[in-house]
């Protein structure tokens, strides 16, 4: 079959005026969207272009994390909210920023909640969660920075869970139903790759976990709750672990890390 470059270009235009407008908008605002995160507004971008700013500042670990956190927020939340409104000229409460089914949410974070604190209390005895968490390691000597830092956390984790549960589950959903929950799973885990192994594989189950919970509410709220009560349980256990120097999974080590706390 011959090679004719003008009909080739005729029948990829056809394919491309048949395609679903607003998934390839979702799509093509993800890779930019995340493009820009990667290069502008990280802790990369920080290190490399304003890090010499900050240098003399005893704070300036904590001053790179507030730059991603903010950062990401404009990147994660702002962006595919415009996006949203101005392009899909649609309503933003429609990926999930809305209360949705506040009851059933409420139950299935608690649950949860339950479930992911126990897992939490085995996995930060690992040497690789203890080198890795918290992230920002001065949080380990001063509780205000620990709760600064969490806070500005909160706020990416909102963004994060947006982007992902929001933006393009519930902007995929109309396409593809319920398999919009494994495609959001799948930028998810590959954003986790560096962190623990167990927690990289994890993130796979709760990739799908946290779609499903957005899927059934209809709001990303709860994945929010979930995601950021986990993250601070992981933070503040392997802070007392640290204090404590005790890094067992028993109840004598569990008695003693609850005594840090007074």
């Amino acid at each position: 079959m011959n090679f004719n470059l003008k009909n080739e270009l005729g029948r990829l235009s056809e394919i491309v005026k048949g395609l679903d407008k607003k998934v390839i908008v979702i799509f093509l605002s993800v890779a930019i969207i995340q493009t820009i995160s990667w290069y502008f507004t990280s802790r990369l971008f920080f290190e490399q272009n304003l890090f010499n700013y900050f240098s003399n500042d005893q704070n300036v670990d904590l001053f790179e994390f507030i730059y991603w956190f903010t950062g990401d927020f404009f990147s994660l939340f702002v962006l595919p909210v415009l996006v949203i409104i101005f392009v899909l000229k649609e309503n933003p409460k429609n990926y999930g920023l809305q209360l949705g089914d506040y009851r059933a949410g409420l139950k299935i974070s608690f649950y949860f909640i339950m479930l992911m604190t126990i897992i939490v209390w085995f996995a930060t005895s690992l040497p690789s969660f203890e080198k890795t968490y918290p992230l920002l390691r001065s949080t380990r000597e001063s509780w205000q920075i620990f709760f600064i830092f969490e806070t500005g956390l909160l706020l990416y984790l909102f963004a994060w869970e947006f982007i992902w549960r929001g933006f393009m589950l519930f902007g995929l959903e109309e396409k593809f139903g319920f398999y919009a929950v494994l495609i959001q799973m799948i930028p998810f885990v590959i954003l986790h790759n560096g962190k623990p192994v167990p927690e990289t594989f994890g993130a796979i189950l709760g990739g799908i976990a946290l779609g499903i919970i957005a899927f059934r509410t209809r709001s990303i709220l709860y994945c929010v709750i979930v995601h950021g009560s986990v993250m601070f349980t992981i933070d503040l256990i392997s802070v007392l672990r640290y204090k404590a120097a005790n890094y067992g999974v028993g109840i004598s080590s569990l008695i003693n890390i609850i005594k840090e706390i007074f």
